[in-house]
């Protein structure tokens, strides 16, 4: 049974858009584990996952360890995965990362998804046990990542290039900067090596010769001298510079730095450009919704 929900579900989705948006929808489940899977997506690479994690919770409950229970919150920006009493976060999953996402038809409790670990690279398959609404949850994440997919096309689809050429020139701002800083060491250096190869001989009472100036009789400018402020005439410190430094947490126009899947400000990416094209094929390739058959042994729900 294949949901592909890129076409026409309004009427299967479980929530409102607001809710998702604005919110998170939290599910208390049992988290069996993650494994690495060869692909993003498939029926087969989620049953040999399934299998395997279910295999070793059943090795680690005949040692007397329990299933640990943790709490999913499930909105735009991605699946969280917290622990159910301290609430710190486990793993966040971003929605563009999710390609593959599945629920057992034989087995109300068990679903699986398959996300893109940001780190490694790695695709990860995640297995739950559900209190019997794994397929709610399953298009609960559909849903999530429907709407992101909009979100992302209107607040960052349609300003790629824009933000793209933004991060051209910060680079190039960034490389100009250290270009200068290294002319003017060099520059200091030459005026060093030029000073030494005027000094006299030791043991000479010649006096040494006094500055030279220029045709008005000012003293040459050094770029590599700090300028020192020259006090008022009253004997106070000159007044601080009116003009504040620029701020480089927000991007050449002012704006604050982009990330549509960051609820507040965050740092401008140091690149920007595979940032978005990575979130551009994320959500190219999409996300596949899926029911099927993980295994015959059904995990004991008491674990």
């Amino acid at each position: 049974m294949n949901r592909a929900f890129n076409r026409k579900k309004d009427k299967s989705w479980m929530h409102t858009p607001e809710a998702l948006a604005k919110h998170y929808i939290p599910y208390n489940v049992k988290f069996l584990g993650n494994t690495e899977v060869e692909a993003p997506k498939g029926t087969e690479v989620v049953k040999d996952a399934v299998r395997k994690l279910k295999f070793q919770r059943h090795i680690k409950k005949s040692e007397g360890q329990k299933t640990p229970k943790v709490e999913l919150q499930i909105s735009i920006y991605g699946v969280k995965i917290l622990d159910l009493k301290t609430k710190d976060v486990q793993y966040n999953c971003q929605l563009h990362r999710i390609s593959f996402c599945a629920d057992d038809k034989t087995d109300k409790r068990i679903f699986t998804f398959i996300c893109k670990d940001s780190e490694s690279n790695k695709h990860l398959c995640f297995v739950f046990d559900s209190e019997k609404c794994a397929e709610e949850i399953t298009l609960t994440i559909g849903q999530a990542f429907d709407l992101a997919y909009k979100k992302f096309l209107e607040s960052g689809g349609k300003d790629v290039e824009t933000r793209k050429q933004i991060g051209t020139l910060q680079k190039r701002i960034q490389e100009l900067e250290t270009e200068n800083s290294e002319l003017k060491q060099q520059l200091q250096d030459l005026e060093e090596q030029l000073m030494i190869s005027h000094e006299p001989p030791a043991g000479s009472m010649s006096m040494k010769p006094p500055l030279s100036t220029d045709v008005f009789d000012m003293v040459p400018f050094s770029p590599a001298t700090p300028l020192v402020p020259t006090p008022a005439s009253n004997g106070c410190p000159p007044p601080p510079p009116t003009t504040l430094p620029p701020d480089i947490s927000k991007d050449l126009f002012g704006a604050e730095p982009f990330d549509p899947f960051t609820c507040g400000s965050a740092d401008f990416p140091p690149d920007i450009q595979s940032k978005l094209d990575e979130m551009q094929e994320g959500f190219k390739m999409g996300l596949t919704l899926e029911g099927a058959v993980f295994s015959l042994d059904p995990l004991d729900s008491r674990c």
